[in-house]
């Protein structure tokens, strides 16, 4: 076996390696769904990413299985499948209803539907080593969006001028076990574990350079879509408990601001006369009546 064998060290190193920091990396969300736990609320987070991921991990046992010699593949994805499903678990149990519904529907599409889809095919309508080329593309095209999927926080970071849905250590530890897992496919001759690392590089190297801009900038109180269907539902308990925290934070920012309104000294000009009062509705009506009654006279005169 090419990743198990001492005929090749260094790919057993780096696979070993790659299990320990993807591991780690699994691990990193936990802060944020003890929070989520804590709070009674997803706080605007998405469960695509942990759907994808599990979608992904399930594919690259699936590949490893086939190409029997990818035992550290099997071993890490099978962790990443029990991880991510308890933390979809836990989304499922504090997530409003709607995004519930929209959860489980991706589950039913994707890890179900699709995978099934993708197991048949590929039993059906190739064999051998054409099999294993056509599962290893189509690792490739889901690991890239496995990269991909975190574009909503990078694009929620970048809106709220906030890195608090973007953790430094999820971001390094992303870049690293890219460069580990690219080398571990290079030295065992793999380009399908190779090459979508070299796009996980990339989108963590993206990743740090936001963090790097914005961990020291004033956040932006904007609310979420998930808020805004959880105020527009309102009928349910977690939703609202999400709503009240937004709310607070907004109220706390008004009252910042206008403190520091108060405290502003502005100039009164003494000397300045008063503005003249705009016209009164009465004395328009008046002018009109003038006008009226001196239009009458001039015809009587006639």
């Amino acid at each position: 076996m090419a990743g198990m064998s001492l005929q090749h060290p260094w790919a057993f190193a780096f696979g070993l390696l790659g299990n320990i920091i993807s591991f780690m990396t699994y691990l990193a969300p936990l802060p944020t769904f003890y929070r989520i736990y804590k709070s009674k609320s997803t706080q605007g987070f998405q469960s695509v990413p942990y759907v994808v991921a599990l979608f992904s991990a399930m594919l690259w046992i699936y590949y490893a299985l086939l190409k029997s010699d990818e035992c550290l593949l099997i071993t890490i994805n099978s962790a990443g499948c029990v991880i991510e499903t308890i933390y979809i678990a836990v989304y499922l149990v504090y997530a409003p209803k709607k995004a519930k519904m929209f959860t489980a529907k991706l589950l039913l599409l994707v890890n179900v539907g699709v995978f099934g889809l993708i197991l048949l095919l590929t039993l059906l309508l190739s064999t051998g080593d054409r099999r294993i080329v056509v599962l290893g593309w189509v690792c490739v095209g889901f690991s890239v969006s496995v990269f991909v999927a975190p574009l909503s926080i990078i694009r929620l970071v970048v809106r709220t001028k906030s890195v608090e849905f973007m953790p430094f250590s999820l971001s390094f530890s992303l870049t690293i076990s890219a460069v580990v897992w690219f080398l571990y496919g290079l030295l065992i001759k793999d380009k399908y574990v190779a090459l979508p690392n070299v796009l996980g590089f990339s989108f963590g190297v993206i990743q740090m350079g936001l963090y790097t801009m914005y961990r020291n900038s004033t956040p932006k109180a904007v609310l979420t879509k998930e808020v805004e269907a959880a105020t527009a539902t309102g009928d349910d308990d977690h939703s609202a408990a999400g709503v009240k925290e937004h709310v607070v934070n907004i109220a706390k920012l008004s009252a910042a601001v206008d403190v520091v309104k108060t405290r502003e000294v502005h100039p009164v000009d003494v000397e300045s006369p008063p503005a003249e009062a705009p016209p009164q509705e009465d004395d328009k009506a008046a002018a009109t009546a003038a006008a009226v009654a001196g239009a009458g006279e001039k015809k009587v005169a006639a």
